[in-house]
């Protein structure tokens, strides 16, 4: 029975020695990339609370409400629970006071406590996308003919209207 036990190890070292993995190592098939990966990269990303982050700038607007979307963006996830908000810094003052209604708001979207306290860093929240649904306003007759003297030196038509979009939307942000 020794025997038998000793020629086993023999088989798998030399298995194992020429590069091949041994016959109780060999797995059942190929196995894509993504899922190894996703099995040991989850309990770090679930640690640092990665997905968190993601999901709140996804629906950020939603959580807060539109006044407050369009001062604060979140920028980080501390590992003691504080959210590290980019904030206007005219809006500073009024979101100290109003912190924790936005605390139990971002709680509530994740149905346990995420947030423990905000960090506020004064700076230019992430550029809000317009509203859907709102067109552009109409430009004027005046910024029409200076958007059309600027694109008529432009000789492909595809780079023109490209430009023009361009043009219109800069010119209709101007208010």
């Amino acid at each position: 029975m020794g025997e038998t036990n000793r020629r086993r190890e023999d088989a798998s070292n030399t298995a194992t020695l020429k590069g091949r993995p041994a016959e109780s190592e060999r797995g059942h098939g190929f196995r894509t990339v993504g899922v190894a990966v996703s099995k040991l990269a989850a309990p770090v990303v679930a640690k640092r609370g990665g997905g968190i982050l993601v999901r709140l700038k996804a629906h950020w607007a939603m959580i807060v409400g539109p006044d407050w979307a369009c001062v604060t963006w979140p920028t980080g996830l501390g590992r003691d629970g504080a959210l590290k908000l980019c904030a206007a810094s005219g809006a500073a003052l009024e979101l100290q006071h109003c912190a924790p209604l936005l605390i139990e708001r971002i709680n509530l979207f994740f149905g346990r406590s995420v947030i423990s306290r905000l960090a506020l860093v004064q700076g230019l929240p992430a550029p809000a996308s317009s509203p859907a649904g709102l067109p552009p306003r109409r430009l004027a007759p005046a910024e029409e003919r200076v958007l059309d003297e600027q694109l008529a030196v432009i000789a492909e038509p595809q780079l023109r209207e490209a430009l023009a979009r361009l043009g219109e939307a800069v010119f209709s942000s101007e208010d």
